[in-house]
């Protein structure tokens, strides 16, 4: 991300900075990597620190149902049930050391704030409106927003439409750009497939001076533990750096195209440690006169592929609705489903909108997502 600054700060760091009333306002080192990578200054009205009770820790550790998976299946998010709070709505469906995936379907805005203490988040909108809330400031989103939410940013999530539906990711190391993408100084280069002005970075807000009891609900080890504090959290008067959330919509990615295919790697978004983000947009095809936009027969031998299709027709497949989740296993051939490859000939544009995540290590299947599994999926490749 690039350097944004808002609100008030003092001219240099770690100086005295004090309110027109005379008061301290209190500094705060928010980064990761300990003093190492990316990391913002935000300046409180208030010490940061004032915890007047925790609570007892709630597991929410997802039930593994298998542990080892070598079988295409499909998952028919659009089965998922929803909740009233945002938290619990989270249905992890895949999952391996490196990261945790699935749906939220929230039916309220939160009423508490929530803080992830060791994981980034990715939320893809696929239904619904709603704000962002962070203590830097708020992002309004709607379809097709990708909110990156670096690990330890306080939040609320406010909706304002009657169904909303995330797609999301957690991961346990920072989710970047990809750094092919990036030039020494980070400055994303010309032929990247998207530049700094489609990320949106929060629009800051006067900060909140209220005392009392605010409840943060913080998540760690796959426990969520409620904890209290004597000020509003977001009671931030300025802040700088390089280090906040901010949100990319999917329509603003530039898709790469060729004379023949290409390969998914030019639709990657993001990536992480051991795991790739995607982006598949409208684009046109490929054009060779004898091209086959359809994707050819490949087998991800050292990484699973995940699908989620949120818009559109997916070209290569059969029989596939919006919100579901595909998973090709590593090592096991796949491709396009019978006469999509031949229907794909000709053709010069495609409308779809897909998210796909590919993890270097095997993910494992939870009982959530064999509550929505297609079981026939496996043999859909029969002729």
């Amino acid at each position: 991300m690039r350097y944004h600054l808002a609100g008030n700060i003092p001219q240099k760091r770690h100086t005295v900075f004090k309110s027109p009333e005379d008061k301290f306002y209190y500094e705060q080192l928010f980064g990761t990597e300990g003093f190492h990578g990316i990391s913002s200054l935000l300046y409180h009205i208030h010490r940061p620190t004032q915890i007047k009770s925790i609570g007892e820790p709630k597991d929410v550790t997802p039930k593994i149902a298998v542990e080892k998976n070598i079988t295409p299946r499909m998952f028919k998010g659009m089965n998922v049930t929803p909740e009233d709070d945002f938290m619990d709505s989270r249905k992890i469906l895949l999952m391996n050391n490196d990261l945790k995936m699935g749906l939220a379907k929230p039916r309220k805005s939160m009423d508490y704030f929530y803080k992830n203490a060791e994981c980034d988040e990715l939320l893809f909108v696929h239904e619904g409106t709603g704000i962002l809330k962070t203590f830097v400031g708020d992002l309004e989103f709607g379809v097709g927003d990708y909110l990156i939410i670096p690990r330890g940013t306080i939040y609320q999530v406010e909706l304002t439409s009657e169904n909303t539906v995330f797609f999301v990711l957690e991961s346990h190391s920072p989710i970047y750009t990809p750094k092919r993408y990036r030039n020494e100084f980070g400055q994303l280069l010309e032929h990247s497939p998207f530049c700094e002005r489609d990320m949106i970075a929060p629009v800051f807000k006067e900060p909140v001076d209220e005392k009392g009891e605010f409840l943060i609900k913080v998540k760690k080890e796959n426990q969520i533990t409620d904890f209290i504090y004597a000020t509003h959290p977001f009671d931030v008067v300025g802040w700088d750096g390089y280090f906040y959330p901010y949100k990319f919509n999917i329509k603003n990615f530039e898709p790469i195209t060729g004379r023949i295919h290409q390969p998914p790697p030019v639709h990657q978004n993001f990536e992480a440690h051991n795991f790739v983000v995607c982006s598949f947009c409208a684009r046109m095809y490929d054009y060779h006169p004898q091209a086959i936009p359809a994707p050819y027969n490949h087998s991800n031998i050292d990484s699973d592929e995940v699908l989620f299709y949120t818009e559109g027709d997916f070209m290569s497949r059969n029989h596939i609705d919006l919100m579901d989740f595909t998973l090709h296993p590593g090592g096991i051939v796949h491709g396009p489903h019978p006469g999509a490859m031949e229907r794909s000939i000709g053709k010069k544009f495609t409308e779809e909108y897909a998210v796909m995540v590919d993890p270097f290590r095997p993910l494992k299947i939870t009982e959530e997502a064999l509550k929505v599994e297609d079981p026939s999926y496996k043999t859909s490749w029969l002729e």
